[in-house]
Formats: C-alpha cells, structure tokens, sequence
C-alpha cells in the first residue's frame, strides 16, 4: 500500500514537511476554496500539484471533488452541475492525479457530537454520542416528526440529557452537527440547515439511490476516457440522521452501486471507520467481496457502546480487527500483481487520529492531528511490514 497523508493545503498548520516527516509518501488533498459546485480549474490543479511536489510528495489522492445537493436530489442546475463536475474529473487527470475520492452523503458529510471528547489519558478523540445527537434533533432543531425516528426510551433520555447540557454545551453541539466540518460544502445555522433537509423531505432511499446511480452512469465514461478511478467514500456514520437517505452503509449497497455501473473504474474508498461503525458489516468478507474496486484505503477504528454511540479508538484498537483488514487488503494486492493489474498498489491513509501531545490545543482540523496520524500511520505500517514479511 502507498502510504499517504490528508493535508488541506497551504493553511493546514500540518504541514507537507510533516507529512514526510511521518513517512508518507503521497498526499490527499483537495481544493476546498472551490468546492461550491463549480469546475475546478487546470491551472488551480496544477498549481496545488507543484505545491504538494515542492514538497517532495506525490498527489496521490483527489479528496475531494464536492457533489452538490443539486446533483443528489437531481433538482436546480443539476445538469450543468454535472458537467462541471467532468470538467473537474479531466482537469485533476491532465494534472496525473489517477484517483477520486467523493461522497453521496445528503447535508452533513462526516458528522460527530464532539470534536474534542476526552480520553483516559489526557487526550482527545472524535466521538458521536446517539443521545446527544437525539437531544439536538427533537428538542433543539425540533425537526418535524423527528420523535418518530426514535424509541419512546431514547426520547426519554434525550429529555434528561437537555437538562444537563448549559448554553455553552448547546452551542458546540450545534456547531459540531450543523455549522462546520473540514471540506464541508456549505456553514449552516439553524434556519438554512431546516431550508437544506426540506429539500429531501420526499426524496428517501431509493431516491436518492437511483440519483447516486444516474450520477455515476454518466461520469464514469469522463473517469474511464481519463484514466480515473471513481472511490466513492461511505457514509459516516453509516445510518441516517435528520431523516435523511443513507445509500451507501453496507455491503448491499455497495453491491447495488456496483451492479448498476459494472466499469473498474466505478470504485470504493474502503473506510474501515466508517463502515466499522456497524457491527453487521464484516469487514474482510467485503474485501474478499469488492476488493477488485477498491481504490483508495481509509484505516481508522471505532468502539462501539450498546446505545448506537461511537468513538474514534487508536487504529489497532477499538471493534475492527485491523490486523485481519490489513491481511485481506495485502491479498487483494498480491493478486492484481498476478493478474498483471497496472494499479496493484492502493493508496491508503490513517484516517482521524487522537489529539496527543504537542497536538493539545493546536488549532488544527478536528481528527487531523499530527501526531496522533503519525503515531497511527507507525502503528499500521508495522503491521503492514510484519504480514509483508510472513507472506
């Protein structure tokens, strides 16, 4: 596996000499000041490129090209939208960047309840608490109807957590959910948020679906033209929230993603994080399954707690077996080198690391810290040597 690293680009306080410094090798990036739905232009490619090569890196990793609302509920300039996107697709190819990382997810992109959930020993982690988020949708959104997404025993719960929770804690629980998230598309607040989810209202699962389907049909042929590998992310958490569609949670989806649009290059990002979220997803059996069409590797782990709540673990911790994905995934490499695969090597990155150390109270990008990646990607880089040299 190609050892590769997020960086958001010029202003990410985790710099490209850090990335080398932690052993990576490429670079998955993006540019997030033209993620509005717009093309992304060759020479803002290029030039983001030559940043990332000063730095002694490759771009490995497009992540990633923002798909607009417009595009998921097939509403608004959803066409034009559509061929921006292909302008995108041939501009990050001409500038020899071979894979795309995006998601289909309605709104919210990846969601937590906190950003900054302490640790037993004195660092920060990423942590999404099923009570809290229920608090915030029924009693402070008030979505309508949202009471009927819940047990009467959650409901019950939520109205005790409100009880404890100051201002102070509502407004970063608010902020968390609704108002900002690295590579977001948009900020909302509470009125625009509501205005975003009526948009979906009358959309649901196989609607949003058969627009995931549609999308891909028609940039697949842009992706396979450009020698572009298509790595559409999970959802994260792979369950709905706000009432909105999840089409991209288990194997079952991916299995309907791919059987309507059988090209190669109509792939996955295998984000061990958030399809770990579940415990009904065996992870190595789905790399068995689809390991042909994976392009990109997301490592990170999760502990699951029995109220549906999550949080982020050290990567060779937490619910998933990381030995056990790490071994199927080095199969998967084996056999495309068999098979004379011109791609055999997949470009993975430790997704989401703990606040550790000099990390504490650095403002950096939630779950993008330095050394809590670093200490991840050395810990699954020498699980990777090990099974590398049994084999």
């Amino acid at each position: 596996m190609q050892q590769t690293w997020r960086w958001f680009g010029p202003d990410d306080l985790v710099t490209l000499a850090h990335v080398r410094q932690a052993g990576a090798t490429g670079v998955v990036s993006a540019l997030h000041h033209l993620n509005h739905g717009e093309a992304w232009p060759l020479d803002e490619v290029e030039k983001r490129r030559k940043q990332i090569e000063a730095g002694g890196l490759s771009w490995s990793v497009a992540e990633s090209i923002s798909v607009h609302d417009d595009i998921k509920t097939r509403t608004g300039q959803y066409r034009d939208r559509i061929e921006l996107y292909k302008q995108s697709i041939r501009a990050i190819a001409a500038c020899g960047i071979k894979t795309l990382c995006y998601n289909f997810m309605a709104i919210t992109d990846w969601t937590r309840t906190d950003l900054a959930y302490p640790l037993p020993h004195g660092g920060t982690a990423l942590r999404f608490d099923s009570i809290d988020f229920c608090t915030y949708d029924v009693f402070i959104l008030q979505r309508p109807n949202s009471e009927a997404a819940y047990s009467p025993s959650r409901i019950l719960e939520a109205r005790d957590r409100l009880k404890t929770l100051t201002p102070a804690n509502l407004e970063r629980l608010e902020n968390n959910l609704i108002a900002w998230v690295p590579a977001r598309e948009f900020i909302y607040d509470r009125t625009s948020f509501r205005q975003a989810l009526a948009a979906y209202a009358n959309l649901g699962t196989d609607g949003l679906r058969s627009n995931l389907i549609e999308f891909v049909k028609e940039i697949t042929p842009v992706a396979e033209e450009s020698g572009v590998k298509l790595a559409i992310h999970p959802d994260d958490p792979p369950f709905p929230l706000f009432g909105l569609p999840r089409v991209m949670s288990t194997s079952a989806d991916v299995r309907a993603l791919f059987n309507a649009v059988p090209s190669i290059n109509n792939g996955l990002t295998f984000c061990t994080g958030s399809f770990g979220v579940r415990a009904d997803n065996n992870l190595p059996q789905m790399i068995n399954e689809f390991g042909a069409r994976i392009n990109f590797i997301h490592l990170r782990n999760t502990t699951r707690d029995p109220d549906g709540s999550f949080t982020e673990a050290d990567h060779l911790g937490g619910d998933t077996d990381m030995v056990a994905v790490i071994a199927a995934l080095l199969r998967e490499e084996k056999k495309r080198r068999a098979t004379g695969r011109t791609d055999p090597e997949i470009a993975m990155r430790p997704d989401h690391g703990h606040s550790i150390l000099d990390d504490i109270g650095k403002l950096v990008n939630p779950g993008y810290s330095a050394i809590g990646r670093l200490k991840g990607l050395a810990e699954l880089r020498g699980v990777i040597c090990a099974l590398t040299s049994l084999d």
